[in-house]
């Protein structure tokens, strides 16, 4: 009986270690912001999987239609392949983030290779849009102690989120809205794809519609749409529920 509850011990600890190493509000293998506290008024949008043609640009134009800035993960070989989108991100004032050169899962990955994949990207947005935020966010999240060890020793903040949208294959606006109903509250970090890791060209249609109703509808009430950098250094305004469907 005793190996018995030992056994169960042990895969109750592996599971929780395996769940720990994907969850984003997840803190056993390194402190990583997600969210701000209850009580603000301000959402984050964050876009990962980018640059992407043309789904990066029709964003654009909707976050610049409604005057919102939002904060992009880029992978470096799509920065590198069309450097002119990610200076367009960059031109229009928002914040470029490191989501690794090559989007790969950094749990099962060596030391080496994870700090190589971070500095590629690093050097990718360097080179082609100058200075940029100090932002890093893992691919899916995945992680483990020295892959955030790795990234603050080359001087980068770790960033993951507290809703998704659920959008990597989502067949419509309305789809992405049910993920997320009733779920987006003040100070939450919400992260969506204007790209895809698998391949140049995604199809991100669906999420392009949907963030022009999301603004729209938060708008509406009062909430403000801010970037990473400005929801770290921005204290809590005022007491707020989740968000209502209409």
């Amino acid at each position: 009986m005793q190996a018995l509850a030992l056994a169960l011990a042990s895969g109750a600890a592996a599971l929780s270690a395996a769940y720990q190493s994907m969850a984003p509000t997840g803190q056993w293998f390194g402190r990583a912001f997600h969210r701000f506290p209850r009580g603000s008024k301000q959402i984050a949008l964050t876009f990962d999987d980018g640059p992407n043609d043309p789904y990066t640009l029709h964003l654009l134009d909707v976050l610049q239609k409604h005057n919102v800035p939002a904060t992009f993960f880029l992978i470096g070989r799509y920065v590198e392949q069309r450097p002119d989108l990610a200076r367009e991100i960059s031109r229009r004032h928002h914040v470029i983030g490191n989501h690794t050169f090559t989007h790969p899962y950094l749990t099962f990955r060596s030391a080496a290779r994870v700090r190589e994949e971070i500095v590629a990207c690093r050097d990718a947005i360097e080179a082609i849009v100058g200075e940029h935020s100090n932002l890093f966010r893992p691919p899916w999240g995945a992680r483990r102690p020295a892959v955030f060890r790795i990234a603050r020793d080359l001087g980068l903040e770790p960033v993951m989120w507290s809703v998704t949208g659920y959008d990597w294959n989502a067949p419509s606006a309305d789809y992405i809205e049910q993920k997320v109903a009733g779920r987006i509250r003040g100070g939450d970090v919400v992260l969506l794809h204007d790209g895809g890791h698998a391949h140049f060209g995604a199809d991100r249609s669906a999420t392009v519609d949907f963030v022009d109703r999301l603004i729209r509808r938060c708008q509406a009430q009062s909430y403000e749409f801010v970037t990473i950098p400005s929801l770290l250094s921005s204290p809590a305004s005022s007491p707020t529920g989740a968000l209502s469907a209409e």
